[in-house]
């Protein structure tokens, strides 16, 4: 498939694309016409870069991550290093701190939104 149809299947930008794959996130052939051309397992690998950036890694420790992920039978890739695991058990904790904050933050807007619904319905004091 062209950049056009990985981009609009993924919904990323092709000029998204084509810096993912100058940081060796993500490659393609060529056509004659120097056109870029992706194989079906692109739509894969695209998701689980956004996936990467969304949890708050850079595109190095992206681009060290991804040939340790699962290889496209489904077995494991047995390449990361104990380095790289310890780097990313640290953001996985970074990400479970900021899911308990977020937690606590919507107990308070609920605690708020429930008083002050019950102020409303009462009715000016």
């Amino acid at each position: 498939m062209r950049i056009g149809e990985l981009a609009r299947r993924t919904g990323v930008s092709e000029r998204s694309l084509r810096y993912y794959e100058a940081e060796g996130l993500l490659s393609a052939e060529r056509t004659s016409g120097g056109h870029r051309v992706y194989g079906e397992w692109a739509v894969d690998r695209v998701v689980r870069i956004q996936t990467l950036y969304a949890a708050g890694l850079n595109s190095q420790k992206i681009a060290q991550l991804l040939p340790c992920m699962r290889d496209a039978d489904g077995r494991p890739n047995e390449i990361a290093t104990p380095k790289l695991v310890h780097e990313l058990t640290a953001q996985r904790d970074r990400i479970n701190r900021m899911i308990t904050d977020l937690i606590r933050s919507r107990e308070v807007l609920d605690e708020v939104i429930d008083t002050a619904s019950h102020s409303a319905a009462a009715g000016p004091a």
